[in-house]
């Protein structure tokens, strides 16, 4: 008996940091170092597995075969058992997942992963519930990974102990207690109508409920919305995200840029998938209208805060509110260029959380512990100095202020930077949605741009404040596993600008694969229970 390797491989992404976690588990904190290999070749065999899983995907699609692929866990059939669902979309977010977890981790191995117990091993769960949340195709496996990723993100945010931490981990806590218990009301009330949570299954299902059934069904979607947009960070629900994620440690927030995103995630593939895309019945309106008002108040946060990790927070407001009106007001090229935008903002906001750190740490003077990599410090003697001519800019501060410019104007979408690439595509698609563009669409338009405006005027000035701005301190030590993560993130929107003809064609078809409701039941429950249901011979 031959084993489907390939297909198996979709269980890995949730399989190995779940293994790796208890054994990381089961060693003394003392034991840094080992932690750190497993932790770190874990995040790496991640990242490899994400890419050949992406490949796996596209290369399928592209040649005209069935990109979406079914995992039955336990070889249980859907609907009754487990399934895992790999397709277009889905494998995109492992490969940002992975990315974002690596890069993370590489950051904290300078010294932050040393500040609490058990970091690596709720790391590691951290990525396993958001793997999972990704690939599941069941709503109740999605509520019990949004609780595994979510009780990791506890102990990753109280990292580091302090005042600040723990008050704001005490409102994320509540609030998201509260998101969990919605999350699971809305689950109860769907099944009480429906029979079953497997979204494959429910597309059938819905079609059949009847009108005295209707009310209730929509309720408990509506119950769902709710809690996906408290995740996603919409406004009024979003009030909480800038100051939790501002008191997190650098590469813990970092890795927290794409959990907005899992909320906005949850929304595309559930909303889509069982109403679809030409519906109108998941509420397009609410989604403009909300993700507008998030993108002005993100925009009023941005020019408001003087501090660059709530600048940062606010950043991540305006981004969930500009995917979140892009879903709602379009589809098609809008929706590909939401994807491109996606990707593009998550991971320069992620390289902008590990670049504050370095940045706040200039005005506290160099690192006590270890050796600095780049020295920039003038040995020279006092006669020397006084010959100079011009300024010598020093190796670090020429290194964080290349970075922060480059995360500057990636994020506030400026050419020919992938920010401008996604929002350009976005505002062309939605441009091109009928002969007359609605005035809402112009709003949108207007307050994409703005907030690109804000968000460089705020970002501006504080990198003339902190960075470029006279200093007495000397300049701190800037260690190689600090460095190459943000290189890393950075490198990888430059490969985003660079190749963002094919990178557009797949979030096309990633775009396109979300209203295939056809295609997803077809892999997940088989041709012949959808003519069952459908009463077919």
């Amino acid at each position: 008996m031959t084993v489907d390797w390939a297909r198996h491989l979709i269980i890995a992404p949730v399989l190995l940091p779940m293994v790796a976690a208890a054994i990381i588990l089961l060693l003394k904190e003392q034991r840094v170092v080992a932690k750190r290999v497993i932790a770190l070749g874990t995040a790496a065999a991640l990242l490899g597995v994400s890419i050949a899983l992406l490949m796996q995907v596209a290369s399928a699609g592209f040649a005209g075969q069935r990109a979406t692929v079914a995992y039955l866990v336990g070889n249980w059939p859907a609907p009754v058992g487990i399934v895992l669902v790999l397709d277009w979309l889905s494998a995109l977010m492992l490969v940002l997942t992975s990315t974002l977890g690596l890069t993370s981790l590489i950051y904290a191995t300078a010294r932050w992963d040393r500040a609490g117990p058990r970091f690596h091993a709720l790391f590691l769960f951290q990525l396993m519930g958001l793997n999972g949340a990704f690939l599941t195709g069941d709503l109740f496996n999605l509520f019990v990974f949004f609780e595994v990723l979510l009780a990791a993100s506890f102990g990753l945010l109280l990292h580091g102990s302090g005042k600040a931490r723990i008050k704001a981990a005490l409102h994320y806590v509540a609030i998201n207690v509260a998101t969990s218990l919605l999350f699971l009301i809305g689950a109860a009330m769907v099944y009480g109508v429906t029979g079953t949570l497997n979204m494959a299954d429910l597309t059938l299902r819905i079609r059949a409920v009847g009108p005295e059934n209707l009310a209730l069904l929509q309720s408990g979607m509506a119950i769902l919305g709710i809690a996906f947009l408290v995740k996603a960070g919409m406004y009024p629900l979003g009030f909480w995200l800038p100051r939790t994620y501002a008191a997190a440690a650098p590469p813990v927030a970092a890795l927290f840029a794409i959990l907005s995103k899992v909320g906005i995630y949850a929304l595309l593939r559930v909303y889509l998938l069982l109403f679809g895309i030409q519906g109108g019945n998941f509420g397009e309106e609410w989604l403009l209208f909300g993700g507008m008002a998030t993108i002005a108040f993100g925009m009023i946060g941005v020019l408001a805060v003087r501090t660059l990790t709530r600048i940062a927070g606010y950043s991540l407001i305006v981004s969930a509110g500009t995917l979140l009106a892009a879903v709602g007001a379009g589809e098609g090229d809008v929706l590909a260029g939401a994807l491109f935008y996606l990707v593009s903002s998550t991971l320069g906001i992620s390289a902008f959380y590990l670049l504050i750190e370095l940045i706040d740490r200039r005005d506290m003077g160099p690192l006590a512990a270890g050796e600095p990599v780049f020295d920039d410090e003038y040995a020279g003697p006092p006669d020397e100095r006084e010959t100079e001519v011009g300024v010598v800019i020093p190796a670090t501060l020429a290194i964080i202020g290349g970075g922060f410019a480059f995360c500057a104007l990636l994020i506030a979408g400026l050419p020919p930077l992938s920010g401008f690439i996604a929002k350009f595509a976005m505002i062309d698609g939605l441009l091109n949605l009928g002969e007359k563009v609605a005035p809402a669409t112009w709003v949108l338009i207007a307050l994409m741009i703005g907030s690109g405006l804000a968000t460089l005027i705020s970002t501006s000035r504080a990198g003339i404040d902190l960075i470029w701005g006279p200093s007495d301190m000397p300049q701190p030590a800037l260690r190689v596993s600090e460095a190459v993560p943000v290189g890393l993130l950075l490198v990888v929107c430059l490969g985003l600008m660079v190749f963002a003809g094919p990178v557009m064609r797949y979030m096309e078809r990633a775009g396109q694969s979300l209203g295939d409701r056809q295609g997803y039941v077809q892999a997940v429950l088989g041709a012949s229970r959808i003519a069952a249901q459908e009463g077919r011979p």
